[in-house]
């Protein structure tokens, strides 16, 4: 995200400033109008934060050479002259992309903080520590920004929000919850668990797929190529000479003029629905309803359903509470989930009934239709013993090992029915080929 200060004035006339993070220009207007209306203000201007380079030098030793983020060069000009340098340049960087954090690296960080927090390193060390050691520099700056945004005392979704683009969604809301829960070291070590495992599978599946999607993708466009372009050739003598032509061939002919005169119109059939489907999905209602769809889908469904209710139990172990309101813990769980459609029946059904009815949270949680009958089991038999965060670490680790267990199977079933449609699609070019080849030079000659 980038950093925005904007200068106005407030209702009595007094001047305001402060800042605001915003992915682009689209998302900087909607948050100014939102940020307008709730706080009654008028913005005056506004200010983007840029990469400054520079080069200083003190009196007697060597010039150095730097890079410092600020909204204007006078900023920086003023900073380094009250740090008793001579300035020899300031000017912005032209060009300033933040380089990309591998997931892996993300990960690394969050294994060292939760380990860290185990030895009872306090956090402002731990941050100060893996900001010197971090590697991948844009991680460094994060990390750098979340130890200054911290030490002046801003609210978690402050500091990490910005940087979600970093961490990611998922890490980022961890390390928001992680902030205000009072368990940090447990929320780490949660969140580090559940991403290592995760960055596992996509390793596991990338390389168990990348030969078969690539014969796949090469299969498809061979087929494609064969049935516009060469088999139209080969079969026009069948048409020139009036030979009767076999079934197969004459439905594969039927199929290759299709093809070539309806071919425009097939890929706007194929890629607008696909470009509606995609911003549709991408909307608060339509991700909602991609979310409902992605944990009906067979095979791969159950998995991604079992992983989401993995971390709301995971997230109820770390922050439920024997006593006192649990509700802000329900809904915390229900949003770190990682399923929209799951947290918007948490917090549609499971909250209101639980406040209105007073109804236990297993029942509540039977009502919405997503949890599975194990879940169900475990949470009532934690209810009924007084032992709900036991039973949500127990639910969790169980369906860790089963996800874990059935993973691969995933994988292996993904992998043959590719390597099936492979083979299907060759043994049809096959056939076609053989069948043409045999009818020409036999028809041929009996002309």
């Amino acid at each position: 995200m980038f950093e925005y200060r904007y200068v106005g004035l407030n209702l009595s006339g007094r001047p305001v400033q402060g800042s605001l993070f915003a992915k682009n220009g689209w998302d900087l207007k909607k948050r100014i109008q939102e940020f307008k209306r709730s706080n009654k203000i008028s913005i005056t201007r506004i200010e983007k934060k840029h990469l400054f380079m520079y080069r200083v030098q003190k009196a007697g030793e060597k010039p150095i050479k730097g890079e410092q983020r600020a909204f204007s060069q006078a900023e920086v000009q003023r900073a380094l002259h009250n740090m008793g340098y001579q300035i020899i340049y300031v000017r912005r960087k032209l060009i300033d992309v933040k380089g990309r954090v591998p997931v892996q690296d993300v990960v690394i960080f969050i294994r060292l903080c939760a380990d860290m927090l185990r030895q009872k390193f306090p956090y402002d060390e731990i941050l100060q520590i893996l900001s010197n050691d971090t590697e991948n520099k844009t991680l460094r700056e994060s990390i750098k920004e979340i130890h200054k945004d911290l030490k002046l005392g801003k609210e978690g979704y402050q500091v990490y929000g910005r940087h979600s683009n970093v961490f990611g969604r998922f890490a980022t809301h961890m390390l928001v919850i992680a902030t205000t829960s009072g368990h940090m070291e447990e929320v780490y070590l949660s969140t580090a668990k559940y991403l290592e495992r995760d960055l596992e599978f996509k390793k596991s599946l990338r390389s168990a797929l990348f030969m078969p999607m690539i014969v796949l993708v090469a299969i498809i466009l061979t087929f494609l190529f064969y049935i516009m372009y060469i088999f139209p050739k080969t079969t026009g003598l069948l048409t020139k000479y009036n030979i009767e032509v076999p079934p197969m061939t004459q439905a594969s002919m039927l199929f290759s003029a299709f093809l070539q005169n309806h071919f425009l119109i097939l890929g706007v059939l194929f890629i607008m629905p696909t470009l509606i489907a995609f911003y549709y999905f991408r909307t608060p209602k339509g991700n909602i309803v991609f979310n409902r769809i992605i944990i009906n889908l067979p095979v791969i469904g159950p998995l991604l359903h079992k992983s989401s209710i993995e971390i709301f139990s995971r997230i109820m172990h770390a922050l439920y509470s024997g006593s006192g309101d649990n509700i802000n813990v329900i809904k915390t769980a229900a949003e770190a989930c990682r399923n929209t459609y799951i947290e918007k029946q948490v917090k549609e059904i499971v909250l209101p009934i639980m406040l209105r009815e007073g109804k236990t949270f297993t029942e509540c949680l039977a009502r919405t239709g997503v949890f599975p009958a194990n879940a169900l089991n475990r949470f009532r038999a934690g209810e009924e013993s007084g032992t709900v965060r036991e039973s949500a670490l127990s639910l969790a680790d169980y369906y860790e090992r089963e996800i874990s267990y059935k993973m691969t199977r995933v994988v292996d079933w993904v992998n043959l029915n590719i390597s099936i449609l492979v083979t299907v699609l060759i043994i049809i070019i096959t056939l076609i080929s053989s069948e043409v080849g045999f009818v020409t030079p036999t028809s041929m000659g009996g002309q």
